[in-house]
């Protein structure tokens, strides 16, 4: 299985002949080129024009953070797998209001299925299992709305998506409850509290590592269903994002918290909001990658897969679907 590399330090990459190499001013390391699949930086990292070459060659993704742990960007090499036949039909399903409103619907029904998932999960542990009930019917009546026929408006989708994801994020503080770590409410860019900042940077990760597994099929990440491909770079990450959120940001965020891995120190207050600290990064990332690592019962398969792997066959099952090959249904985790 190829690695992710993530680089917190600050330092240059760089080509030398066949391999890469990562030089600070104390050392210099290796890396070996064709067992990586992506790279992360989140430290100042110079990169040579040789360089961002060779990783187009090796068809690597680079993604960026900034000191604060925001996503600036992604340096997308130039599709090694092309295919005008998937271009078009994902465009043309983009375009057909009645065939972009199906994806767009799937996607949100998918997205509250995970949810309610997560929630029964916790519920059976006997957290605050009333309160949770309460929540999880909430959740089943967002869905029927979501499966109104009569609704043909994708805004109007994407707005009952929100109203459920707050919904949601009311059993935080049920499943959590530590005083080091309240919800309050939904606060982005920068989170106003320590547990919204974990929210951000875990989906900004799902986000650059659903991009990574795109960039290895047929489909354009530009063109989203859900989340209107406009001016921003990709979209479509974003759309099967919704499907993982759930069951690899969430579930680890309870799980770091609960066991302590976590805690307020790995936090710094700014004059406007709080992120995670450097330390409180490279836990979180170490613990993610660990996360994708982790393998599962597939049923369709017959054997066990990495929850990386699952993204990706998200990938190719859209795919299918716009080709009409099979319906789109989102994967759906039965734990």
């Amino acid at each position: 299985m190829k690695k992710t590399l993530y680089i917190f330090n600050n330092g240059r990459l760089r080509r030398k002949d066949n391999s890469l190499y990562f030089e600070t001013e104390e050392k210099r390391k290796y890396i070996p080129v064709e067992d990586t699949n992506d790279i992360y930086i989140f430290g100042e990292v110079e990169v040579s024009k040789r360089f961002l070459e060779f990783i187009s060659q090796k068809e690597i993704c680079l993604h960026y953070f900034n000191h604060y742990g925001y996503y600036i960007g992604t340096f997308y090499p130039r599709e090694h797998l092309n295919s005008g036949h998937v271009t078009v039909k994902q465009a043309e399903h983009y375009l057909d209001k009645t065939k972009r409103m199906q994806l767009a619907r799937t996607f949100v029904e998918g997205s509250i299925e995970q949810m309610r998932q997560v929630l029964k999960y916790y519920r059976n542990r006997s957290v605050e299992s009333s309160d949770i009930t309460e929540i999880l019917n909430s959740l089943q009546s967002f869905l029927e709305e979501v499966k109104r026929k009569d609704m043909t408006n994708v805004d109007e989708l994407m707005s009952i998506e929100g109203h459920a994801r707050e919904k949601y994020y009311t059993a935080f503080d049920l499943i959590i409850n530590h005083p080091d770590f309240v919800f309050e409410k939904r606060s982005r860019r920068p989170p106003q509290n320590r547990l919204n900042a974990l929210i951000s940077f875990g989906n900004s990760m799902l986000y650059t590592t659903v991009l990574s597994e795109i960039y290895k099929t047929y489909l354009d990440p530009r063109i989203g269903f859900l989340h209107t491909s406009n001016f921003r770079r990709f979209s479509l990450n974003l759309d099967i994002a919704e499907i993982f959120k759930p069951i690899l940001v969430d579930r680890l965020i309870f799980s770091l918290i609960n066991k302590k891995v976590l805690t307020k120190k790995h936090f710094e207050k700014l004059v406007d909001g709080i992120l995670l600290n450097d330390n409180g990064k490279k836990l979180f990332v170490a613990e993610f990658d660990k996360r994708l690592k982790t393998t599962v019962n597939h049923r369709h398969l017959g054997k066990t897969v990495s929850y990386r792997r699952l993204i990706r066959l998200e990938a190719y099952k859209l795919q299918k679907h716009l080709l009409g090959e099979n319906l789109y249904t989102p994967y759906q985790s039965k734990w």
